[in-house]
């Protein structure tokens, strides 16, 4: 019997209908500074109305449930570096450098130790995005959380000129889609990696043929920090648009760059597939279509380029130290169509 994300306790749908129904009340708050709409990687408030005026790029974000293999193992000091992660990804895209990061910890009763090991994680995220750890909050909320157990979120703004905002406006068909590997399963998809790989300590610390490693040496990999790579390749390149693969992995994600009446046929073969996906692809039983639908399968970045600069850009990322493939293009065919 095939093992997918809904049945492992997450409905993409009811997400998609939550976020309908609050755009009704999110838009009774916005001014003439907020700029676009909910959808975004991040969300723009514009200091000022010059064509080459700051504006602010705001992201927020969590973990996810992996932070309960950081329970198990009780290995705390990585799993800061996703919170920073998941935030300063999704701002990068839209071509901002992060500022500033907050971070917020909820436990059911404070640990020092532990909470150091946590921000130690948060603190080395945010070196590696270059931006200040200027604050946070920890919430002892005793008889809340579960002994042992915490949440973790963080908020990062960044800065861009109005006129240099990465938006997806401009992607045209034929435009080249260059994907950026990723550093394994990086933060989402695990209520189903959970429900494949287990949680008991012994099992996950098993050897696994298919991995060549136990998961107990793969499911706390940090998510990789994209920062200093987008902008670094943003001074050399006109960048159309940038994807952060999280939660919906290439199916819901990409698209999100995409103008409306345009689609993306993606290249299964290449790149190469990380074992780690193998692995939970095997174990689970369900196609290429669930997959990418919810894993990054390798891929934590998507930029759209013009075709001319594609064979560039991809040489300047493996200079900056990148794997980096062009693993599709544009079609003036809506969706995603994966060969």
């Amino acid at each position: 019997m095939a093992i997918d994300y809904k049945s492992a306790g997450v409905d993409v749908e009811a997400g998609y209908e939550a976020v309908r129904l609050m755009k009704q009340y999110v838009k009774t708050t916005y001014n003439d500074s907020v700029l676009g709409d909910l959808g975004s990687f991040g969300g723009f408030y514009a200091l000022d109305d010059k064509p080459d005026g700051d504006c602010l790029v705001a992201g927020t974000d969590g973990v996810g449930t992996k932070l309960k293999y950081a329970f198990v193992l009780d290995k705390h000091d990585t799993i800061g570096i996703d919170a920073v992660a998941m935030c300063v990804n999704d701002i990068v895209c839209q071509g901002a450098k992060p500022l500033l990061f907050l971070d917020y910890i909820a436990l059911n009763k404070l640990v020092p130790t532990k909470v150091a090991d946590i921000v130690k994680g948060v603190s080395e995220g945010c070196r590696q995005s270059g931006c200040a750890l200027i604050g946070g909050e920890t919430a002892e909320m005793p008889g809340f959380y579960a002994d042992d157990e915490y949440d973790i979120a963080g908020f990062a703004v960044g800065i861009v000129k109005r006129n240099k905002i990465i938006n997806g406006k401009t992607i045209a068909a034929g435009d080249k889609l260059i994907g950026i590997a990723s550093s394994g399963i990086h933060s989402n998809g695990y209520s189903l990696v959970r429900k494949l790989f287990g949680e008991d300590k012994d099992s996950i610390n098993k050897y696994n043929e298919t991995l060549g490693c136990a998961p107990a040496d793969i499911v706390l990999t940090p998510t990789k920090i994209y920062v200093k790579t987008v902008l670094s390749v943003i001074e050399k390149h006109t960048i159309k648009g940038i994807a952060h693969i999280t939660g919906g992995g290439f199916i819901e994600n990409i698209p999100r760059i995409i103008p409306k009446g345009l689609g993306v046929d993606i290249d299964l073969n290449s790149y190469p597939l990380p074992k780690v996906f193998k692995a939970l692809g095997e174990i689970a039983g369900i196609g290429n279509d669930k997959m990418y639908n919810t894993f990054n399968m390798g891929i934590g970045l998507v930029m759209a380029v013009a075709p001319e600069t594609a064979d560039d850009v991809v040489a300047t990322l493996k200079e900056l130290g990148e794997d980096a493939y062009v693993i599709g293009s544009v079609s003036d065919k809506e969706g995603v169509r994966l060969h």
